[in-house]
């Protein structure tokens, strides 16, 4: 094909190449176009079609067979404009319209999820769903997976309660191996404290701390703790009080390992005259109750309604259970006056608690004639452990608890506690106790789950001086967030909780903080393998 113009530049002649068939003639207007408008006009189309001809071949190719070309391309290449409808957009409108349909229809029945997004794309595939079909596939495995983890986070729960409740072999082992040393070797049997340091015992000038345990190396950790952190060790004395089964072990570590200059006196509860049956007849009742050891020892999860209770409630309620709360050792602290009918003043101590610093100051508070001095727990950065009042501890659908206590009152926490004897002499604080156990236990534990704090806060209601909460921290075993600066400043740090640091679900960062006061040098230590991790 060959292009001709005339001389006059007023006409174009298209022919065949062999010159002899004119296949179009046309006639320019000379006035209207120049042949130098006329040939550049023609230049740029010359450049042009080729690539109109290439962007047609990959409207093509990219499916253009479903919109005429000229539309395709002018989406391609053509300006945004608002108007123009975006198909991504429409596809994604149409597509919520159905899962909202789905949503709030029923699952077909027979309709089995796939177990993977992989196994889901792969039976789309296969069997063509249509989008309401994929919706309702994609609806039943989320389901599905939502129930698994749900019932996986509330399997954990369980093992870490049972976990929480039992007693690690090593723990076990440590209590065999002194048992057995304190029968074979005289100096595990020696006195404590030796005979001219006796009077000291319930001297007043003296610290004195009571610590109720059968946890041998919990104690060992309370009271090494405190003697580091004492600026005069040489002024305290610790009543490390046991169990009858644990008193030969307990004995055993510290005759074996003595923290001079600091007192130790250890005396299991059959030692006391006072704890008797006569004396303590809630506990009686308390360790012997059919209805209350089940409840402690038997299946948490049967009657349980898992299907409107969230994991985290859950939690909290399996805590609650913890079998030491039926133990006569968790109910001593009430006791204290009669136990200790020499002494005016006493810091009560958790086994779960690490003394960080100096707690002399304690004895110089000015407790304003209360009995307690406690750390209030509804005050604090830190709105999982230091929220607690008391509708957190008391059903206060029960008509008497509704009657008599306030559910916005604040609570406060057991574990570090300095207690004022004299006045609490003064009191009817262990008779409100026993009161208000022997009343709940009629009412079949519809007041309170069983625990020493519920009783403890009433009857030490209008009895307590709120201390500084720099004097003890909680949570570090039950809340992992917990803040290490915070840690490092608390004079006790307190482990309440399931996740204890002596055991393997205590919190990692947590545990150097109490792992630091343990003697692993020990022998009994070593060989009962409580290595330092």
């Amino acid at each position: 094909m060959q292009l001709h113009f005339s001389p006059s530049m007023r006409s174009i002649t298209i022919s065949s190449s062999n010159g002899f068939i004119d296949l179009m003639k046309i006639k320019v207007a000379a006035r209207h176009i120049s042949y130098r408008t006329l040939f550049h006009t023609i230049l740029i189309l010359a450049f042009l079609l080729p690539f109109v001809f290439i962007l047609t071949a990959v409207v093509t190719l990219e499916g253009a067979n479903k919109c005429s070309s000229l539309d395709c391309l002018g989406r391609r290449i053509g300006p945004r404009l608002p108007w123009r409808v975006d198909d991504s957009g429409r596809l994604v409108r149409d597509f919520y319209k159905i899962l909202n349909q789905v949503n709030t229809e029923k699952i077909p029945d027979g309709l089995k999820p796939p177990d993977s997004f992989g196994q889901l794309v792969s039976e789309m595939k296969n069997n063509q769903y249509d989008a309401r079909t994929f919706a309702f596939m994609l609806r039943a495995m989320m389901e599905k997976l939502e129930r698994e983890i749900r019932e996986s986070k509330f399997s954990e729960l369980m093992n870490k309660h049972f976990a929480a409740s039992s007693v690690p072999k090593e723990i076990h082992c440590l209590s065999l191996r002194l048992t057995d040393e304190y029968s074979s070797n005289a100096h595990a049997r020696k006195q404590l404290p030796s005979p001219e340091l006796l009077p000291l015992l319930s001297d007043n000038s003296y610290h004195h701390f009571v610590l109720s345990t059968d946890n041998i190396l919990a104690a060992a950790v309370v009271v090494a703790s405190a003697v580091q952190s004492s600026l005069n060790p040489e002024k305290i004395v610790f009543h490390v009080i046991t169990d009858k089964k644990t008193y030969a072990g307990m004995h055993s570590w510290f005759a074996l390992n003595p923290v001079t200059p600091a007192i130790v006196e250890v005396k299991g509860v059959h030692q006391f005259d006072w704890l008797t049956r006569e004396n303590v007849p809630v506990l009686d009742v308390i360790e012997n109750h059919n209805g209350i050891r089940n409840y402690y020892h038997g299946n948490h999860v049967a009657g349980a309604n898992l299907t409107d209770t969230t994991p985290r409630t859950f939690a909290s309620k399996l805590q609650a259970r913890s079998p030491k709360y039926i133990s006569i050792l968790n109910h001593l602290r009430i006791y204290l006056p009669e136990l200790f009918p020499n002494l005016d003043k006493v810091v009560f101590l958790d086994d779960d608690i690490v003394i960080q610093r100096d707690l002399s100051p304690l004895w110089e508070l000015d407790l304003e004639g209360q009995v307690n001095g406690a750390v209030e727990t509804c005050k604090g950065e830190d709105e999982w452990v230091m929220s607690k009042r008391f509708k957190n501890y008391f059903n206060f659908s029960h008509p008497l608890i509704a009657k008599h206590l306030d559910p916005d009152e604040c609570a406060w926490a057991y574990g570090m506690n300095i207690f004022d004897l004299r006045a609490w002499r003064e009191t009817d604080i262990k008779e409100t106790y026993h009161s208000w156990l022997k009343e709940n236990l009629r009412s079949n534990l519809t007041m309170w789950k069983l625990g020493t704090l519920p009783p403890g806060l009433i009857a030490f209601k209008g009895h307590v001086h709120p201390i500084d909460p720099s004097w003890h921290m909680l949570g570090l075993g039950y809340q992992n967030k917990t803040n290490i600066e915070n840690v490092k400043k608390a004079a006790v740090i307190h482990y309440n909780g399931q996740s204890k640091p002596w055991l393997q679900i205590g919190f990692e960062h947590l545990r150097p903080f109490w792992s630091k006061y343990v003697n692993y040098s020990n022998d009994f230590v070593r060989n009962c393998h409580i290595l330092e991790s």
